[in-house]
């Protein structure tokens, strides 16, 4: 068996789940208190993701990387970037693609907590970086927890998005999802099912270690 796929797919949805975290705390955060009236286009830019078919965003993507194009072509001749046909390239449309996955647990678990915290934190003398880092985000856990999980499954799964820009270089572009479909159409079923169930295996187990521990942690709370 050819374990390239595999760990070239994990080593996407980690790094993707990584990037994903430090942009979506303070866009998360920045959601949950807002009061400005720009709020429900930023929401429906983030969780478009959620409806739109992956060829879609894949296309676009593509397009816009493209060295033909304006924006491609200024980043290959200013920076020596090309994201068609690359893993940077992966990277990037995984963090758009799976960005709703990571922003709405962690907002949603930010706008459930009382806003008293908040405010005695301020009352102490607590600056916002500190009220977030050191009151926030230690109360919601169990959603920073899910926001990671939901965003590497979502990531290993991606089939769209990466094959539009990405494609199928082996060992550079070709991660699971696209072995599968490859063996498929060659109709090696045998070694489709292989990848098929190790992906199985990897999102199952991360799944329910999640419900696991946040089970656990509201057990807690509550005794």
């Amino acid at each position: 068996m050819d374990w390239q796929p595999i760990i070239l797919t994990l080593k996407l949805a980690g790094l993707t789940s990584l990037i994903l975290f430090v942009i979506a705390i303070p866009l998360a955060y920045w959601l949950s208190f807002t009061k400005s009236k720009w709020k429900p286009v930023f929401e429906t830019l983030i969780s478009m993701p959620l409806v739109l078919p992956p060829t879609v965003l894949g296309f676009y993507l593509l397009v816009a990387f493209s060295p033909s194009n304006a924006f491609g072509n200024w980043l290959n001749d200013w920076f020596g970037i090309k994201f068609i046909f690359s893993f940077a390239g992966l990277v990037i449309a995984s963090i758009i693609y799976s960005l709703p996955f990571m922003v709405q647990p962690i907002q949603a678990g930010l706008s459930a907590l009382p806003a008293s915290l908040r405010e005695a934190s301020y009352t102490l003398g607590k600056s916002r970086f500190e009220t977030l880092t050191k009151v926030l985000l230690p109360n919601i856990k169990p959603a920073i927890l899910t926001g990671i999980v939901l965003s590497f499954a979502h990531t290993v799964g991606e089939f769209g998005v990466v094959l539009m820009i990405g494609g199928n270089i082996p060992g550079k572009t070709k991660v699971a999802s696209i072995a599968i479909y490859d063996e498929v159409e060659a109709l090696n079923y045998g070694a489709a099912n292989q990848h098929s169930l190790i992906l199985f295996a990897i999102t199952f187990s991360i799944l329910l270690t999640v419900y696991l521990v946040n089970g656990g942690y509201l057990k807690r709370m509550k005794a």
